[in-house]
């Protein structure tokens, strides 16, 4: 990371988010390859795949510590994997995008919906501007779709998530790099094979 003429660190682009496995990524950029083609949209590379709990947008780097602590605390209040389970690939048209959407009747997927607002509420308290849309489990496979495709199933993927992620993004001139700050435990080492 390069100071700015000040000396400062510039700013950092954060955001919290589960973090699959590079084989649940792939699993779902597979699963979406029809439905991202027939949308005309820019595919997500499968590598950037993720479910985003809370944006933070622009951070001052001296801040990051904060945000690991508050971090810490949640993962430490929580003890369970959070399962969420993809089956239909939606259109959303304001934000122009194709994304799979999980199952409401996952259970899980209530807890990872007050894992965000956790984040949310905590990030909030200690001055930090995260956006505040209600939280709504998906990910993202394709930006700018031209085309409206109307909800289609796919092939249930369950993503099993045993942490969350303080995430940074940068643009190339190939779309957003995601890069991991640090993650955080949702079940302790001790409890993961119960």
């Amino acid at each position: 990371m390069s100071a700015d003429a000040a000396g400062t660190a510039p700013p950092l682009r954060l955001f919290f988010a589960l973090w699959p496995t590079a084989t649940e990524q792939t699993a779902m950029a597979q699963a979406s390859a029809g439905g991202v083609a027939a949308s005309g949209g820019r595919p997500i590379p499968a590598g950037n795949l993720h479910v985003t709990l809370a944006f933070l947008g622009n951070v001052d780097a001296g801040r990051l510590a904060v945000l690991r602590a508050l971090a810490h605390d949640l993962a430490a209040g929580n003890a369970a994997t959070l399962q969420l389970e993809f089956r239909t690939l939606e259109h959303w048209a304001r934000p122009q995008i194709l994304c799979a959407t999980d199952a409401a009747s996952v259970s899980s997927a209530r807890g990872a919906g007050s894992l965000a607002e956790g984040i949310r509420q905590a990030t909030l308290a200690a001055g930090f501007a995260p956006d505040l849309k209600p939280f709504h489990a998906h990910v993202t496979v394709a930006r700018k779709v031209m085309r409206p495709v109307a909800d289609q199933p796919i092939t249930p993927l369950r993503w099993s998530c045993t942490y969350f992620a303080l995430l940074a993004s940068r643009t190339s001139a190939n779309g957003s790099v995601y890069s991991v700050v640090e993650s955080y435990p949702l079940v302790k080492p001790e409890n993961a094979r119960k």
